[in-house]
């Protein structure tokens, strides 16, 4: 995957981890594909597992986004810096963080999110308080 692959990509399936539609967000992910973040460090395999965990996450924060700052081409996918934006109880946290994405055609096959949540795990302590 070439880097204006990697931005097109990226231009598709980022817009889909906002508003609270997780079931277009898990139409991108493949039937096996297997995803990672600091909340599943063990992962979770494959898009009919993943439809629950996405409606969760979702549902916690329909209001984020997530922009591309810097795509890393690889062969079969790419390394994506990104800079999100997390309303949290009249607070907006920004985080930055890189996923490892390999795509399979137009689907992703393995999506592993790496950031340091502290942040994030603190402003919705608060908010619970």
């Amino acid at each position: 995957m070439d880097k204006s692959e990697a931005l097109a990509f990226c231009d598709r399936w980022l817009p889909l981890w906002t508003g609270n539609r997780p079931e277009e967000l898990a139409a991108i992910y493949a039937p096996d594909a297997f995803y990672r973040d600091p909340a599943k460090p063990e992962g979770i395999q494959g898009r009919a597992a993943l439809l629950p965990y996405f409606r969760k996450l979702l549902a916690t924060f329909p209001d984020w986004s997530w922009k591309a700052d810097e795509v890393f081409p690889l062969d079969g996918g790419f390394t994506l810096r990104w800079r999100a934006e997390i309303p949290v109880g009249g607070k907006v946290i920004a985080e930055t963080g890189l996923d490892l994405v390999l795509v399979r055609g137009e689907l992703v096959l393995r999506n592993e999110v790496y950031f340091d949540r502290a942040a994030l795990l603190a402003a919705l302590a608060a908010r619970e308080r």
